[in-house]
């Protein structure tokens, strides 16, 4: 479409932004999280694409507005793979709280974080309950990855859903392959292979490793543990249509919250919106 899309911050002047503030209903402004990090040797690292397309399709859908994306995450494990941007925790937590600020302090208090960095997950959740504490404001947040249910993953890949799940596979890989197919490179892909630690067996999420029947939780580097970045999962079962139904799920799950939130009061979580029993 030609002109400012409605549901995105970036292209409103302060003037439109402005005007969508002063209906009875303001809408619910979604704040996309994202991360510069190795993807495997068969993706592009900036995955933080993926997280904002998702949340600027949900606002379309769901007449609420999309923040820019903040493409940096807290990711202390990837920092050995040159091309990544990763943000230390304070710093992480202090930008986040200031992007939820920029709204709250002038009275928009319909907030939805839109992550797409699982690692974000602890930081997020330690922004927003000091958000509540010091403004009666409860923000949800919405793990894009963690959302998506077991039949999604065997209406992908059926029996192969195991296969194909964990870092440098899918979801991310099948999802850039729909949403931006001219930077994925599934011949560079293989398998994971990951390097013992210690001489224990490592862990998928490279923080870990196995020792008797429990993980023990290591302060270890990617490089580490997976030399070509991949920690789970094969990114040859990978493809456009799983990445496809896990668009269209995730688009459909973010824009139905944006919808039913728009309808609470953020300050009152005992209350239940109007028409639901």
């Amino acid at each position: 479409m030609s002109g400012p899309r409605p549901y995105a911050l970036q292209d409103l002047s302060h003037a439109q932004f402005a005007a969508r503030l002063s209906v009875s209903k303001r809408p619910v402004i979604a704040l996309p999280l994202g991360s510069q990090e190795e993807q495997g040797p068969h993706a592009p690292m900036g995955d933080y694409v993926a997280a904002e397309r998702i949340a600027l399709a949900a606002c379309e859908a769901a007449n609420a507005i999309c923040a820019p994306v903040l493409p940096f995450g807290f990711a202390e494990f990837f920092r050995g793979f040159p091309g990544g941007m990763q943000l230390r925790g304070t710093t992480f937590r202090a930008v986040l709280r200031d992007m939820i600020d920029s709204f709250v302090d002038h009275g928009i208090d319909r907030i939805v974080i839109v992550n797409g960095h699982s690692t974000n997950a602890p930081l997020i959740a330690e922004v927003v309950h000091a958000v509540r504490r010091e403004t009666g404001v409860l923000v949800p947040a919405i793990h894009l990855w963690r959302s998506l249910p077991d039949a999604i993953w065997a209406a992908a890949h059926g029996n192969n859903a195991g296969a194909a799940r964990g870092h440098g596979a899918d979801p991310v890989t099948s999802v850039m392959m729909h949403l931006a197919p001219d930077l994925v490179d599934l011949s560079q892909g293989r398998p994971a292979s990951r390097k013992a630690v210690f001489g224990l067996p490592s862990d998928p999420h490279f923080a870990s490793a196995r020792f008797g029947a429990a993980s023990i939780d290591l302060p270890l580097d990617a490089t580490e543990v997976a030399d070509d970045g991949i920690g789970s999962g094969d990114p040859a079962l990978s493809s456009a249509r799983a990445g496809e139904l896990f668009t269209e799920f995730l688009v459909g799950h973010v824009a139905d919250f944006l919808t039913y939130f728009g309808s609470c009061d953020p300050r009152c979580p005992a209350s239940t919106p109007a028409g639901i029993s």
